[in-house]
Order: structure tokens, then C-alpha cells, then sequence
């Protein structure tokens, strides 16, 4: 059996948005209630903080089909849970706003924070139980891929991450940010200072460039295969890869 190292940190699974890329299909459901070969699409996240040892559990959903994701997931039992949270994003405004929205939850503990359309082979544990021991700051995890402008990129000068870049045309490595982000209570400080884009949207790109800034960012290369199942590409490989191989089992 897995061994938890007990610092507490609380998940956040995002699962609002329009997912304007799964058109027309998301006109009548939200994305992350598609089915991801046997299960739908929110369970995979959930199931990986619950892997990782993360017992509090917030989701953040929006649109028209929030009351949907109740009725789907209750209290969290099927995933060994005593309570899931759960709260509203109205619109769109980015990773960065809707991960706003948990700032109460948090109650001034870490953070590890899952887009809903991310989908892992194997489990976080070890980077989560990194970030259990890390003093502050921040972790994200990496994956190498073949298409890192559609991403967040890092960019490197030896071993050093330097600076991360929201979809950049010339990519400064083969890394892309995966949608699994590790944050101390300072994030919501940092959420504050942000300016929108020019999608009109708070980035965590920005976010994760303020604690480079500061020194406090740290870094892990993400085992097993991931997709972002956010298109419908992403949802056919996401089902693909689950079906052929599982996905979060302990």
C-alpha cells in the first residue's frame, strides 16, 4: 500500500469553461461529464489528488450543467471521500480566476490544483509528497511532447528554469506544462496582481512566472502518458490510452 506523507495540501479540480474546442457536442453538457472510455471525463482528476493522498477536494464548475455534476459525484463516496466541495465560476476568465474561487477552501494550506480535462496514466504522488515537504513556493510537472507550442512552455539556461511562455511560435524546449499545478496560500496574492491578456483572461502562465521571480518554482517530469482531452483529439487518445492501459490506479 501507498504511504502518504501527512502535510496536508488540498486538490482543486477546475471543470468550468465553455469547452468551445468540443463544439457542438458541449452546447448541451460540460466537457469534463463526457465519457472517457468507461467513466466520465471529471472522474480522473478526482481519482488522482485521492491517489496522491488528498483527502479535501474542491470543485470549481460553471455554465448551465453545474447542478449535473452533484448529482454525478455527491459527496465523493465512490472515490472513498467523506465530502467533496464545490463552487460556482460564472463566465469564462481563465485558469487563473477560476482557481480564485477557492481561496476560502484553502484556509491558508497548499494547493495542488487539476485542470479536469487532464488525463494521467500513473499517479502524483511523489511530486505531491515533494510538495508536502517543500517549505513554499511552487511545483509544476512536465511532460515532454511533440506539439509544446500548444502549451506552456518553459524555457531553460542550463538547468535552470528561467521563464515559462503561453504558446509560444518557437518553442524554448520540448516541455509542456501539463495542467497539474502545486501552490502555497500566496497564489491568491499573485492572482491580484495579474492583468488580463489579450484573450481577455488571467493566466497562470502568469502566475507561475511570479514564483520563478521569486525563486520559489520547482519542477517535475510527469511519468506515464498524458493528454489533455480538451479537443476532440485529446478525447479519442484520452479514451485510447485508458482503455488499452488505465489510468490513476493505485
Amino acid at each position: 500500500m501507498l504511504q502518504y506523507n501527512q502535510g496536508l495540501v488540498r486538490g482543486v479540480v477546475l471543470a468550468g469553461g465553455l469547452g468551445s474546442r468540443l463544439d457542438p457536442i458541449t452546447r448541451i453538457v460540460n466537457k469534463h461529464l463526457l465519457p472517457v472510455y468507461d467513466k466520465p471525463m471529471i472522474y480522473y482528476p478526482i481519482q488522482a489528488l485521492v491517489n496522491a493522498g488528498i483527502e479535501n477536494i474542491l470543485v470549481v464548475t460553471g455554465g448551465r450543467n453545474a447542478g449535473d455534476f452533484l448529482r454525478l459525484l455527491g459527496n465523493g463516496r465512490e472515490f472513498g471521500l467523506k465530502h467533496l466541495d464545490y463552487t460556482y465560476q460564472e463566465g469564462e476568465g481563465g485558469i487563473a480566476e477560476a482557481l480564485d474561487l477557492a481561496r476560502h477552501f484553502s484556509r491558508g494550506e497548499k494547493l495542488c490544483v487539476m485542470l479536469g480535462d487532464n488525463i494521467i496514466e500513473k499517479n502524483i504522488i511523489r511530486a505531491v509528497n515533494a510538495f508536502r515537504r517543500q517549505e513554499g513556493g511552487a511545483r509544476i510537472l512536465l511532460k515532454d511532447v511533440a506539439d509544446p507550442g500548444r502549451y506552456g512552455v518553459p524555457r531553460f539556461e542550463g538547468d535552470r528554469m528561467v521563464a515559462i511562455e503561453e504558446k509560444p511560435d518557437a518553442p524554448g524546449s520540448s516541455y509542456a506544462v501539463t495542467g497539474i499545478y502545486m501552490f502555497d496560500d500566496t497564489v491568491f496574492e499573485k492572482i491580484e496582481r495579474l492583468e488580463r491578456s489579450d484573450r481577455g483572461e488571467l493566466e497562470i502562465t502568469d502566475v507561475n512566472n511570479q514564483y520563478l521571480a521569486e525563486g520559489t518554482m520547482r519542477w517535475d517530469v510527469l511519468d506515464g502518458w498524458w493528454t489533455d482531452a480538451g479537443t476532440f483529439e485529446g478525447l479519442l487518445r484520452a479514451s485510447q490510452h485508458v482503455s488499452s492501459s488505465g489510468a490513476n490506479k493505485l
